[in-house]
């Protein structure tokens, strides 16, 4: 498992270290880098990289667009942090983007993260000879970072803050908001493995019910994590008075569901081949 990992990570941090190389205006070069490169568990590159290997794909292949997909996943994180958005003082545990950089730049740093990240896997698209397996996984990761996916998670969870809603509501803001990264991880992993339909289809619910478990996962460790651990101040949802899975279900309908949906996950996952240590992998991270 240590060598799983190791492998992937130094990979990841080497490629996002080298796409990111300093330029000028420095200002947001380095505000762009203090982001990307300053730790975090690099969890949906590394997917992508881990589901292509799993069907047998060449990860060298797939590392434009896992390194892209966290650059995404980077520039939603400066942005949610905004006084406008979730208004939060500490990111992996050190000051998130605008309070070291000022709002005007933390916001162009996102702005310069999502750009490139379509610049590295349209370059990659250009590059190879198998362009539809590589345009079908940027187009795929594209369609889960927008406005029916991620970003318009993120509208609804805005527009309903200190609104009634139901569980169905819920979840759909987090199906869009949380899950649809981790399908995009999912699917663009099995895509540039060159893996079937019913495969990718596959991947897809995976990616599904780990992004929902990921997210109730989140919610109990604001509960009852550390800011050490998570990284952040705890109890932010609460003050922010944000809908999680514990306010609208309850504390034990929330365990259950997570229990629930690790357990589809690992399920569904025993099934494709080479797929042991991914498991672990996911297991010790909903753990």
């Amino acid at each position: 498992m240590k060598e799983f990992v190791k492998e992937k990570l130094n990979l990841i941090n080497n490629g996002l270290d080298k796409y990111l190389t300093p330029t000028e205006p420095k200002e947001i070069s380095e505000a762009m880098r203090y982001s990307t490169l300053g730790g975090g568990k690099r969890l949906r590159p590394m997917l992508i990289l881990s589901v292509c290997q799993m069907f047998g794909g060449n990860i060298n292949t797939a590392l434009p667009f896992a390194c892209a997909l966290e650059m995404i996943h980077c520039y939603s994180l400066i942005h949610d942090d905004l006084p406008a958005m979730d208004d939060d003082d500490l990111r992996r545990g050190k000051p998130t983007n605008h309070k070291i950089f000022g709002e005007a730049m933390a916001i162009l740093a996102g702005d310069g993260l999502l750009n490139t990240a379509f610049e590295i896997m349209a370059n990659a698209c250009v590059n190879d000879n198998n362009k539809n397996t590589t345009t079908k996984a940027m187009a795929k990761i594209a369609t889960c970072a927008g406005t029916t996916g991620m970003i318009g998670g993120q509208v609804r969870d805005i527009l309903w803050v200190n609104k009634r809603i139901t569980q169905e509501e819920l979840i759909q803001i987090h199906h869009n908001k949380t899950a649809k990264l981790f399908i995009a991880a999912f699917t663009a992993g099995a895509i540039l493995a060159d893996a079937d339909d019913d495969t990718i289809k596959r991947m897809e619910l995976i990616g599904e019910k780990f992004g929902l478990a990921f997210q109730i996962h989140n919610d109990l460790q604001d509960i009852f994590g550390t800011e050490e651990k998570v990284g952040k101040k705890i109890g932010g949802d609460a003050d922010n008075n944000k809908h999680t899975y514990p306010s609208i279900f309850g504390l034990d309908e929330t365990k259950k569901r997570l229990k629930e949906l690790k357990q589809d996950v690992f399920n569904l996952l025993s099934k494709e081949k080479n797929s042991d240590l991914l498991i672990g992998y996911l297991n010790n991270l909903l753990d």
